[in-house]
């Protein structure tokens, strides 16, 4: 399973990707790549591994110019519990909850789509279900969040 884009430069912002599906981390790598974001990506495949993440960057005191990924790419269907957790946890802490969440699922499921903007979600995007159209808004969700988007200055 892929872990990072090859050539990431270390002084950029991370990105983490909590994600179950290979195929799908393995697209949406491909996708920021060809998109041009280099930034260093950091995986989590299950709930558990994800609050370890965050817990991790919390202890650390990171900030965006030190560490704090720059963006969450968040799927709410996960092998050992719901995504929904993880983005409530992470919009509850203070030193965590500037970072931008954007979920990226299968489900079109209005009560999802509710519930995530209500926990503070900042954009919400399904997976298509074709190949170029997954691609796609993966690669313009990265170019966006990555690259174009000012982080909020605490």
């Amino acid at each position: 399973m892929p872990t990072a884009i090859p050539n990431s430069a270390p002084f950029l912002p991370p990105i983490l990707i909590i994600e179950d599906n290979d195929d799908h981390l393995s697209l949406t790598l491909e996708a920021l790549e060809e998109a041009g974001v280099r930034n260093p990506i950091h995986a989590a495949t299950n709930v558990q591994t994800a609050r370890s993440r965050l817990q991790e960057y919390e202890r650390q005191g990171l900030t965006f110019n030190t560490g704090l990924p720059c963006l969450v790419l968040l799927d709410i269907r996960l092998p050992d519990g719901s995504g929904m957790d993880i983005l409530r946890e992470l919009k509850q802490n203070s030193v965590l909850n500037p970072i931008p969440v954007v979920i990226l699922t299968s489900s079109a499921d209005t009560p999802d789509i509710k519930r995530a903007y209500l926990l503070g979600a900042n954009s919400y995007l399904v997976k298509p279900i074709v190949f170029d159209e997954f691609h796609l808004k993966v690669r313009e969700a990265g170019l966006y969040w990555a690259l174009l988007n000012q982080p909020r200055k605490d």
